[in-house]
């Protein structure tokens, strides 16, 4: 009797893309082998960005987006994402003051600030820009992992979580007017 599935031949190659490897962040990128101009081999990390897809879709604004990427920046600037996850109450004191620059204290109050117009690290909209923003992690990653309060959230609603925080933070930042003339 013939076997059916899958065929038994050789896997399509995926050209010259390796292994997955870990980023700082826990995040995951593919590493890719090329050449550079002059005939040797270079490899290098490639990852897929979120904001940037969302962007070019148009699930977000472009005022989100640079909303967003102020955001990384100054969470990048406070060394936030290369140290554990802690209470944000400690961020606003700004740890131990002598070994960070005044660079780093500020860009950890304007992170505590941006936070606490999301609602907190608590909120569904914090934690997810905090994740997914700051820490660089895929949106199927906090979604499964974190999600709010501890409980996997679909990606979906994952997505318009991430959506609402970036609005919110387009309008802290100052990218855009909060409208407040809603029609019932």
């Amino acid at each position: 009797m013939a076997r059916r599935g899958r065929k038994q031949g050789k896997r399509a190659s995926r050209g010259d893309v390796a292994d997955a490897i870990k980023l700082p962040g826990n995040r995951k990128a593919e590493l890719l082998r090329e050449s550079d101009p002059d005939g040797r081999p270079v490899a290098h990390a490639r990852t897929v960005d979120t904001l940037a897809r969302m962007r070019k879709s148009g699930t977000i604004t472009p005022s989100m987006f640079d909303a967003a990427g102020e955001f990384r920046a100054r969470f990048t600037i406070a060394a936030l994402d290369a140290m554990p996850t802690m209470s944000l109450v400690r961020i606003s004191g700004g740890g131990r003051a002598a070994t960070l620059t005044d660079r780093q204290v500020a860009a950890r109050e304007n992170v505590h600030r941006a936070m606490a117009a999301l609602g907190g690290m608590n909120s569904p909209a914090g934690s997810c820009v905090w994740h997914v923003v700051g820490l660089e992690h895929s949106i199927r990653a906090w979604a499964m992992g974190r999600g709010w309060g501890g409980r996997a959230v679909g990606h979906g609603p994952a997505q318009g979580i991430l959506v609402a925080g970036l609005g919110l933070l387009a309008a802290h930042y100052g990218y855009e007017a909060p409208n407040h003339n809603l029609r019932a």
